[in-house]
């Protein structure tokens, strides 16, 4: 079991407030049931076992290498931080930019990014150590270290070849998201206007009976949603939504899932993984956001510029001065969670935050690693069980990642 390292510390927090107030009477019961609640939730993130299917930690790396071992001034995650918010097994996502689609390289882009991961493992092996399967993520954790599982963000690197995408099961890689921000090989993307294949290629078609072969899990995010529809009607084992959230609170946004694909995931065995990204969250965020990433293209294409060029970045430096980003709130994540327990259950919902791949718009209460108690203490304030906390941290994506390896053990039976 996980030992606290901030229990000690809520305990006395809470023993110094009651003592101030100098007594017990009524109007002291709120003071003592919120300070409880947090020392909860404190406690249970550092009890349970806490997976977040989608961190950009590889890619961060790309633009200055960062000891990760402990604290960082950049980014999102580093391992003190990690332990604070009880974090037990961030998938690293090995995030390929639809760039390599076109310029080649993709193959060996993922597999550098690979390297990088178990790199974590042989430079500080006390902290950090891969993890291919449920049972290595809950062995990893069980000796107090981060177990790392890998999930590939954009299916790329398979570059038509299934022998490709073995390469990369082999190496670790446990769940692919079939494609990212443009159309691929594989699929049509929810950001392409054009819809190259009307969802999936025949190759994409493939590709998703190889991945339920070898027991990788099949990812939605991203995808268009006729690619979605077409790989429900074809996976045989669960789906997963690595890092999306509920349309319904962005109507346009066809990144995130609407009520009917919730519906259908789940009655797949699928979960989706809630997105903290303040844009996949709330309305307002989207349109400011919007603006924002038009302007930049404009104003690149009028000045000849890239993204990471000076000129660009003081550009947006000033916009943002002059236009305010909105930021959503951690009730924000809490209301997708609710969203999709009323619609199908708890069994269907986890947590994917994209921490380290939306900048600095996430929401406030969740900036960063550390911040999953907080959640979880929104969760109880909500009236969720222990039980049902245990499923979102975790539990969900357990359960589908063992399903999809127990369908491919069954397929290859079959098969041999």
């Amino acid at each position: 079991m996980k030992t606290s390292t901030r229990t000690f510390v809520f305990v006395l927090l809470l023993a110094v407030g009651l003592l101030a107030c100098g007594g017990s009477g009524p109007a002291e019961e709120p003071v003592r049931e919120t300070e409880d609640l947090r020392t909860k939730a404190d406690r249970l993130a550092q009890e349970m076992l806490i997976v977040d299917t989608h961190i950009d930690v590889p890619y961060r790396m790309t633009a200055g290498l960062e000891d990760i071992s402990v604290a960082t001034e950049k980014g999102d995650f580093d391992y003190p931080r990690a332990q604070q918010g009880g974090l037990d097994s961030p998938f690293m996502s090995i995030y390929i930019p639809a760039s390599y689609q076109t310029d080649g390289g993709a193959k060996d882009f993922a597999d550098e990014l690979i390297d990088m991961v178990e790199g974590f493992t042989t430079q500080w092996p006390e902290k950090f150590a891969l993890a291919a399967s449920p049972d290595a993520v809950e062995a990893v954790a069980a000796e107090g270290k981060i177990a790392l599982p890998m999930g590939m963000e954009n299916g790329a690197p398979v570059e038509g070849s299934l022998e490709n995408l073995r390469h990369f099961f082999e190496r670790g890689i446990r769940y692919i998201t079939l494609t990212h921000s443009e159309n691929n090989h594989i699929c049509d993307s929810s950001y392409s206007e054009e819809r190259q294949w009307n969802g999936l290629s025949p190759f994409g078609r493939e590709v998703v009976a190889e991945m339920n072969r070898l027991g990788m899990m099949i990812d939605i995010s991203h995808v268009s949603d006729d690619t979605f529809y077409q790989v429900m009607e074809l996976s045989q084992a669960p789906v997963i939504a690595s890092h999306s959230s509920a349309r319904r609170f962005t109507p346009e946004f066809e990144r995130n899932m609407n009520d009917d694909m919730i519906r259908l995931l789940a009655e797949n065995g699928g979960v989706i993984h809630i997105n903290f990204g303040s844009a996949f969250l709330s309305a307002e965020a989207r349109e400011k956001s919007q603006a924002l990433w038009a302007a930049m293209r404009t104003y690149a294409e009028e000045n000849g510029l890239s993204r990471g060029d000076t000129e660009l970045q003081e550009y947006l430096d000033h916009y943002r001065q002059e236009n305010p980003p909105v930021f959503a709130d951690i009730r924000d994540v809490v209301a997708h969670i609710e969203h999709v327990v009323g619609l199908v259950g708890v069994d269907h919902v986890g947590l994917g935050s994209d921490y380290d791949g939306v900048g600095d718009s996430l929401p406030t209460g969740l900036k960063d690693v550390a911040s999953y108690p907080n959640l979880i203490y929104e969760l109880l304030q909500k009236g969720y069980s222990e039980e049902d906390v245990e499923k979102i941290l975790s539990g969900n994506l357990m359960r589908v990642w063992r399903q999809v390896e127990e369908t491919a053990r069954s397929m290859q039976a079959s098969a041999g």
